[in-house]
């Protein structure tokens, strides 16, 4: 694999790691996790946190209807560990002003860094509810989202959201200007029109166009798998920081990587394997562990040029106990890896 050659870029690094202030609270690094439905659930963030250098986290995606009333202690969305609590934010997902009030908070209650108001999932079942980028089809319902939240929290707000429902990016930047204007703190742009299911590349020239409109933090969003990539959003478009969401879930010592703090050894990805194993273990039920952990797969096995095989292989683990079993097994030193990860193998 030849994950034992040093990597430097030093250049990226000091971009990275110099701190910002978001909503008056100062955050360590600018490469964040993005938020991810069935991804960045708390066991994930667990094996995360051992890597390290990653500066602001996101929960996966909350229900606005259900936080307000739900259990973290078995929950397995709205869950998290006491000590991530100053570098989490909770996403929520929600159609009206009242329903994200509500939810805001009780996030703010429980002691997150932020909110997150979810303007970017465009799953059918998403756009039924009017929430997530269905919003961006109103912005006027948009806006007073925003306006209700960041009135009813004194926590930083953020708003992830994407181009919008035609490839124009006009009404993006005007809603941009809007949400400032409603009091967010910081915007997540992913340059994707909504109904997009990642089939062609993000415009990322678009996110110059958002940055230029705002005075506040904004990060950009969509595939970057390289420091090379990252390297170039941040030049190309003057935007604060970068969210990475599937490369994370590929590599998650990318973070520390790319900020200059770790070197990747030959044993980097059965070692993520097996902890990735436990923490699942830990945090879920047998079977949700497992599908949870299948889930997981499918970007694990991204990594490598023969990755379908490898992601068959586990398709037959039916306890952890199996998985362990197959990382020993079947996740040598020698494989032979990608250097940016396949993909379309990930694309759902």
């Amino acid at each position: 694999m030849n994950m034992s050659i040093p990597y430097h870029f030093p250049k990226l690094a000091a971009q990275l790691n110099t701190p910002i202030v978001v909503g008056g609270k100062t955050v360590s690094n600018r490469l964040w996790l993005a938020p991810m439905a069935g991804l960045s659930h708390s066991a994930f963030r667990q094996v995360l946190a051992h890597y390290g250098s990653c500066g602001l986290v996101f929960t996966e995606m909350c229900s606005a209807k259900a936080v307000p009333t739900e259990n973290p202690r078995i929950s397995s969305v709205f869950r998290w560990q006491e000590w991530e609590l100053p570098s989490l934010v909770c996403q929520l997902m929600g159609g009206t002003p009242e329903e994200l009030v509500v939810a805001a908070k009780r996030v703010e209650r429980e002691g997150f860094f932020g909110v997150d108001i979810n303007m970017g999932c465009s799953a059918r079942g998403m756009i039924k509810r009017e929430a997530g980028a269905a919003l961006l089809k109103t912005p006027d319902k948009a806006v007073a989202v925003v306006e209700a939240v960041r009135k009813a929290v004194s926590i930083p707000v953020f708003v992830k959201f994407r181009t919008g429902w035609s490839r124009d990016i006009a009404p993006a930047v005007a809603l941009a200007k809007a949400f400032e204007s409603a009091g967010a703190d910081c915007l997540v742009f992913h340059p994707r029109v909504a109904p997009d299911k990642r089939t062609r590349p993000p415009i990322t020239g678009h996110i110059r166009f958002i940055k230029e409109a705002v005075s506040i933090p904004v990060f950009g969003n969509g595939d970057v798998t390289t420091p090379q990539h990252c390297q170039d959003m941040l030049d190309t478009t003057g935007c604060d920081g970068i969210s990475i969401g599937r490369m994370a879930m590929a590599r998650p010592w990318l973070f520390a990587e790319w900020t200059g703090n770790y070197t990747p050894d030959d044993m980097i990805f059965q070692d993520y394997v097996l902890r990735m194993a436990a923490a699942l273990e830990q945090e879920f039920d047998p079977v949700r562990a497992i599908k949870r952990f299948k889930l997981f797969m499918v970007f694990f096995a991204a990594n490598f040029r023969f990755g379908h095989s490898l992601q068959a292989i586990f398709s037959t683990a039916k306890t952890m106990d199996d998985v362990r079993r197959l990382a020993r097994e079947h996740i040598r030193p020698d494989m032979p890896l990608s250097q940016s990860p396949n993909m379309s193998l990930y694309n759902f």
